[in-house]
């Protein structure tokens, strides 16, 4: 070989170690947590504070390092064949593909790629000053940027923007796997999946229906209303004037109970009232409760499109769709869904449809209504009896106990193959199979 093939042999080398090096940094940065980025920078780490700053942008180092290492594996891939060319002829070319197949593969891909997998922030650490230092050099920069107009008018896209390289779909598995390998309780992964579900969740959802609330005819006496709120247990609720489709304000135990001490128990609801809050059902909840944080109140009253009243809100409600129910001793807990011997599900009327989802394994629809006993009502298209029952997909609804126009317990069983397949398990809503109550004894 000659001095020149000696100098090629070097470049070749001085290319390939610069691969791997590009390799490893592509793979460190890519799987860099930018949260952890920013606490590392927190604790006074220089380069985790570059680092943070070219994650907010990935794009924009990714391009670059994709650049570099395209042209060190093509450059070296290339000389190499030049080299090998010139001192075994076409053999030797043969022999160099598969050595360069073989060695970029395990030594200049597997290798780097494996450690920084494996050592995740002690790579993008320890290659943030070069990467920090190509992604602002001006000229690759431009160059990256030329190439990547160029794709996008041979194949018109937007390249490789910032985007949302963790879903909240990838957040909820993690939590899963987490929890699953008892790196999180098991409480833990349940209010993440909580806090996702809450930004979705509406006011209508989470109210007190109009029929629960309990409200204070604002003609009441203070002694009276003072009564009232001491027999129920709560420390505010609505005044009402002429029913509860006309809500006046709120009344506050601590109001009532010092206009009685003051001699005042004579007086009407109606000189204790304080102005209330009215939100649309519609309205997100994650929304009413940075506005109940902001605004210094604990409970609206829920309206409908019609500016009718249509249920009672407060801050424990909104609270308990993240952690969970928050029961104290005034609290009269409803029977929760029961498993029966049978197989089949007994759950109250007021039962969320999500939970009874959750339940049976399936998905039932809840656009047009939230609970079970609105879903029953939709199917039936009347007010039920007692025993009456109707077939959905697979399952049947059976009303167990109705008081009024009320449902208050519903039986949920799953219908044998032969009759869940008799031609009308997908019939719509208002057209199912209903069963009659049994007769009275």
């Amino acid at each position: 070989m000659s001095g020149a093939d000696w100098l090629l042999l070097a470049g070749i080398l001085v290319l390939f170690l610069a691969s791997i090096w590009l390799a490893m940094a592509e793979t460190a940065f890519v799987r860099m947590n930018r949260i952890r980025a920013l606490a590392m920078a927190d604790e006074g780490s220089r380069r985790a504070e570059r680092l943070a700053a070219m994650l907010e942008h990935p794009e924009r180092t990714l391009n670059v390092v994709l650049l570099l290492v395209m042209v060190t594996q093509l450059t070296s891939a290339s000389l190499l064949g030049v080299l090998l060319e010139g001192t075994a002829g076409t053999l030797g070319v043969i022999i160099g593909i598969v050595l360069q197949i073989i060695v970029f593969f395990t030594v200049g891909e597997v290798v780097p790629k494996t450690y920084a997998v494996q050592n995740t922030e002690r790579a993008a650490l320890r290659v943030t000053p070069v990467l920090w230092f190509f992604t602002n050099l001006g000229p690759l920069r431009v160059l990256a940027r030329a190439l990547i107009g160029f794709a996008n008018a041979v194949l018109p896209g937007k390249g490789l923007e910032q985007g949302p390289f963790v879903t909240e779909d990838e957040i909820r598995a993690m939590a899963d796997v987490a929890a699953e390998e008892e790196v999180i309780e098991v409480e833990e992964r349940r209010l993440i999946h909580s806090i996702f579900e809450f930004g979705d969740t509406v006011v209508r959802e989470v109210m007190v229906p109009r029929p629960d609330m309990t409200c204070a005819e604002v003609d009441l006496t203070i002694e009276a209303a003072l009564a009232m709120a001491i027999a129920s247990g709560f420390s505010r609720f609505p005044a009402c004037e002429g029913g509860t489709d006309n809500v006046v304000g709120l009344v506050y135990l601590k109001d009532l109970v010092g206009r009685a001490r003051n001699g005042e128990g004579g007086r009407l609801v109606r000189d204790a009232v304080r102005p209330a809050v009215f939100v649309p059902e519609q309205k997100r909840v994650a929304e009413l409760l940075r506005e109940m944080q902001r605004e210094k109140f604990h409970m609206a009253v829920v309206i409908d499109e019609h500016g009718a009243t249509a249920g009672l809100v407060t801050l424990e409600d909104l609270l308990e769709e993240i952690v969970g129910e928050i029961v104290d001793e005034y609290d009269r807990e409803a029977p929760a869904v029961e498993h029966l011997a049978d197989g089949s599900l007994r759950v109250p009327g007021r039962t969320p449809i999500d939970e009874v989802s959750d339940e049976l394994g399936m998905d039932l629809p809840d656009t047009e209504w939230d609970t079970v006993s609105g879903l029953v009502f939709n199917l039936l298209g009347h007010v039920p009896a007692e025993g009456e029952a109707v077939r959905f997909q697979d399952l049947e609804l059976r009303t167990e106990r109705v008081q009024g126009r009320r449902i208050e317990s519903v039986i949920i069983s799953r219908l044998p193959v032969a009759s869940a397949g008799n031609g009308t398990a997908d019939v719509e809503a208002g057209e199912h199979p209903v069963t009659a109550p049994p007769p009275s004894s």
